[in-house]
């Protein structure tokens, strides 16, 4: 064979995990149809969340199903021409985040999450990309004592449980925290283990960068055309450069995925998550300090090298539909009202396609049926918080060696027996 592997997709997923090969001396070759973290990993909150040991359920109260079913928030949105395609998905979302089993997924999963924050260090401490990162966690802000009081009560249980670490501000905390943000908050929660990202793209380019300077190869190519050799002994791949061939390969194209495992047989349940996102000026010397949230009103500012990041919750709908950034429009109107935004700095928003199992927890491991294909999809919205520990549990278990951590809860098997 001419290479050790293929990896498929270069977002934060498939690029950590073609590092994380590299570093074990693999030869390996990178394949997307587009540059390197041009899709759902060139937009998101920026955050890696050492917090988010518990995955996002679906609603389960009738009040908020009723909420979200007149479908005019900023935190959730659906195309009602979509349900029927997504209805199968969204039932079944539905029921693993029923309470109980909600909690015994959350203990699958946080194990992901507590490896986080440790497994980019490494990979930015190498890649020499601190100046990229800020390590001062993030903040929620509160509207109401109802929602203050149910998050503090949860991250008292974060704390007790998974060793959480966070302080509760006071409004005269969050104003000295946030000085040009609104006085109408009357409090906020201070999440001090996640890590931000000033420029996620960066970030993805920073860990190419220390890919190809290890011997690794970036190609634009055709993933789905992927094909096993005939000997059932290697895989090939079409790419601008012509066709590659290796002895194992990666499935990391989120979203995207299906378009290759479905042509080899396999179904996921998965859906999409569409989010949005818009960059802004600010308005005379105001500034935002910190990573924030406007916890009832469901949308973030971030700011990041390209100006103040508002990025919006999930939009259901099918994957290739065209932009319906209504959700944008709404959280702007929001946001302007609390924070002195400036001028819109993007031409039109930003949207990408987060993929999503209806158990909430990533699929990582070898293909059931084939062997020496490996799948590395299904992140959510925890892809660019779980790349590099994605990566490093791939490599481990592709070159035969026991994975840091059970990957057990994540093999493919729970979807195609």
């Amino acid at each position: 064979m001419s290479q050790s592997a293929i990896v498929l997709g270069a977002g934060i997923i498939g690029v950590s995990t073609a590092l994380q090969l590299a570093r074990r001396g693999r030869s390996v070759v990178l394949v997307d149809r587009r540059g390197a973290g041009e899709e759902t990993s060139y937009g998101n909150a920026g955050l890696i969340q050492r917090e988010g040991v518990v995955p996002y359920g679906f609603p389960q109260e009738l009040g908020l199903l009723i909420r979200y079913g007149l479908n005019n928030n900023i935190d959730a949105h659906y195309h009602a021409r979509a349900l029927p395609f997504v209805a199968k998905f969204l039932a079944q979302y539905w029921w693993h985040s029923n309470a109980r089993r909600h909690e015994v997924i959350a203990r699958s999963y946080a194990p992901l999450i507590e490896n986080s924050v440790s497994e980019h260090a490494d990979l930015i401490r190498e890649a020499g990309a601190e100046h990229l990162i800020r390590k001062d966690g993030w903040t929620e802000a509160f509207r109401t004592e109802a929602k203050r009081d149910e998050e503090f009560k949860e991250a008292d249980r974060l704390a007790r449980e998974y060793g959480i670490s966070y302080k509760k501000l006071t409004p005269a905390d969050l104003q000295a925290r946030e000085p040009h943000l609104s006085t109408e908050f009357i409090g906020g929660l201070h999440w001090e283990d996640p890590w931000s990202v000033l420029d996620p793209k960066g970030l993805t380019m920073a860990y190419l960068k220390l890919f190809e300077s290890l011997g690794g190869k970036f190609v634009r190519g055709d993933a789905t055309t992927l094909t096993q050799l005939p000997s059932g002994k290697g895989w090939r791949v079409q790419t601008d450069e012509g066709p590659v061939e290796a002895e194992q390969a990666v499935i990391a194209m989120g979203p995207w995925s299906e378009d290759v495992t479905k042509k080899l047989g396999y179904r996921f349940v998965m859906g999409v998550k569409r989010g949005y996102h818009m960059h802004y000026g600010t308005k005379g010397n105001a500034t935002l300090n910190h990573w924030t949230m406007d916890k009832e009103r469901g949308y973030f500012l971030a700011p990041m090298n390209q100006g103040i990041r508002l990025t919006t919750g999930a939009q259901f709908a099918l994957r290739d539909e065209p932009k319906n950034p209504v959700q944008v429009e709404r959280a702007e109107k929001v946001a302007r009202s609390i924070f002195p935004l400036g001028e819109r700095l993007d031409a039109e928003p930003w949207m990408g396609s987060r993929p999503c199992t209806t158990d909430m927890m990533p699929i990582i491991g070898e293909a059931p049926r084939h062997k020496t294909l490996w799948f590395a999809f299904g992140h959510a919205h925890h892809g660019l918080t779980l790349g590099p520990v994605t990566g490093r549990l791939i490599a481990d278990a592709m070159a035969g060696e026991k994975p840091f951590l059970d990957i057990s809860p994540y093999r493919p098997e729970r979807f195609n027996p």
